[in-house]
């Protein structure tokens, strides 16, 4: 049977939505995070939206290990996703998508570690995103960064359908603890 990934997306968002509206601990840096860490690496974080879980424990933790730290940064649909140098303290632009991102002009740079926002996974670290591939496209262009999703529990289902274009994480965090395979 084919799983209808719009109707998996709504009904994983409203879980996230109300498991957030009960006030989830937050998510802790596991060893296994720490231990990849290197000074000088480029870690790519994102700003979460909305219900998405908050990777900035993560991205402290890569800061404080001396690692260079990236944005996500979209123009339009047929552009890929670029990973754009951002200082904590540097201002943000509103992009497409809700995202907020640093500006168009920022030194891009070649991810280390990408930490993933997401919808849904399953436990064979398959990953469902928003629909537009922006990520999956990434991962395809930087193969060498490890990739680590970052979601809440509630997120997780039993099977995630993955195409031909759809590239597995290497690990997920979330409020209970990491996941690899």
């Amino acid at each position: 049977m084919k799983i209808d990934k719009a109707a998996l997306r709504a009904h994983v968002r409203a879980a996230r939505d109300a498991f957030v509206a009960g006030g989830p601990t937050g998510i802790a840096v596991p060893r296994e995070f720490l231990k990849r860490l290197e000074h000088g690496l480029t870690v790519s974080s994102y700003v979460p939206i909305g219900s998405e879980a908050d990777p900035s424990p993560l991205a402290r933790a890569a800061m404080d290990a001396g690692c260079v730290l990236a944005l996500p940064h979209v123009t339009v649909r047929s552009e890929p996703m670029r990973f754009l140098a951002w200082e904590t303290e540097a201002a943000l632009e509103a992009g497409p998508f809700g995202l907020s991102q640093p500006a168009g002009n920022a030194i891009e740079l070649r991810p280390d570690i990408i930490l993933a926002p997401l919808v849904s996974f399953d436990a064979e670290l398959n990953r469902l995103g928003q629909g537009a591939g922006y990520y999956d496209r990434a991962f395809a262009r930087f193969p060498d960064a490890w990739r680590v999703g970052v979601a809440w529990s509630v997120q997780q289902v039993e099977d995630i359908p993955a195409e031909g274009w759809d590239v597995p994480l290497h690990a997920i965090v979330t409020e209970q603890g990491w996941i690899t395979r």
